[in-house]
């Protein structure tokens, strides 16, 4: 589903930074437009920045409802920053909280939750209730077997194993002698 990604720019609260991008809403199936300013207030502005694809997975079913059963719902929007005219261009939109979390630990992106629109909630509740499928959990079983009874690789290969396997030949050699 195509949606249109619309970015706040508000200026900046310290001497560093000239402004500040966030992510403010989205539009479920906007037409591609590139910057288009849609409202300003005092110094804040808002663009319809872009429109990307919102990609559904089966795989990613029980992400999505993870997602939707948030206290609020959300969409999640990856910048890549000090890019582009504006210094800033989207990347990517996901409604998957665990790929979002992979993004924001990496420190590279900015990752900004935006809420889900009505529409959009609903399309993605149908995809969870058709793909989803809940998993039996199975408790792993330790393996019991003693690992530790057998001495292989320890020591030196040139000293017989009925003798101490950490003695050093040179000390060996002394003690005989």
């Amino acid at each position: 589903m195509p949606l249109g990604i619309v970015l706040r720019r508000t200026p900046g609260v310290t001497r560093w930074a000239a402004h500040s991008w966030q992510a403010a809403a989205v539009l479920p199936g906007a037409p591609v437009k590139h910057w288009k300013e849609l409202r300003r207030e005092g110094d804040a502005v808002e663009y319809h920045a872009d429109t990307l694809t919102l990609e559904l997975h089966r795989a990613e079913a029980e992400a999505y409802r993870t997602g939707l059963s948030a206290a609020v719902p959300s969409v999640f929007v990856v910048f890549d920053l000090g890019e582009g005219p504006h210094g800033i261009v989207p990347r990517l939109v996901t409604a998957s909280p665990y790929e979002a979390q992979d993004y924001a630990d990496s420190g590279e992106e900015q990752v900004d939750a935006v809420p889900m629109p009505a529409g959009l909630r609903a399309w993605i509740e149908a995809f969870v209730e058709r793909h989803h499928v809940e998993e039996k959990f199975v408790k792993r079983q330790r393996n019991r077997k003693r690992v530790d009874l057998v001495q292989t690789g320890i020591g030196d290969a040139r000293i017989a194993k009925a003798a101490d396997v950490y003695a050093s030949p040179r000390l060996k050699r002394e003690a005989r002698g």
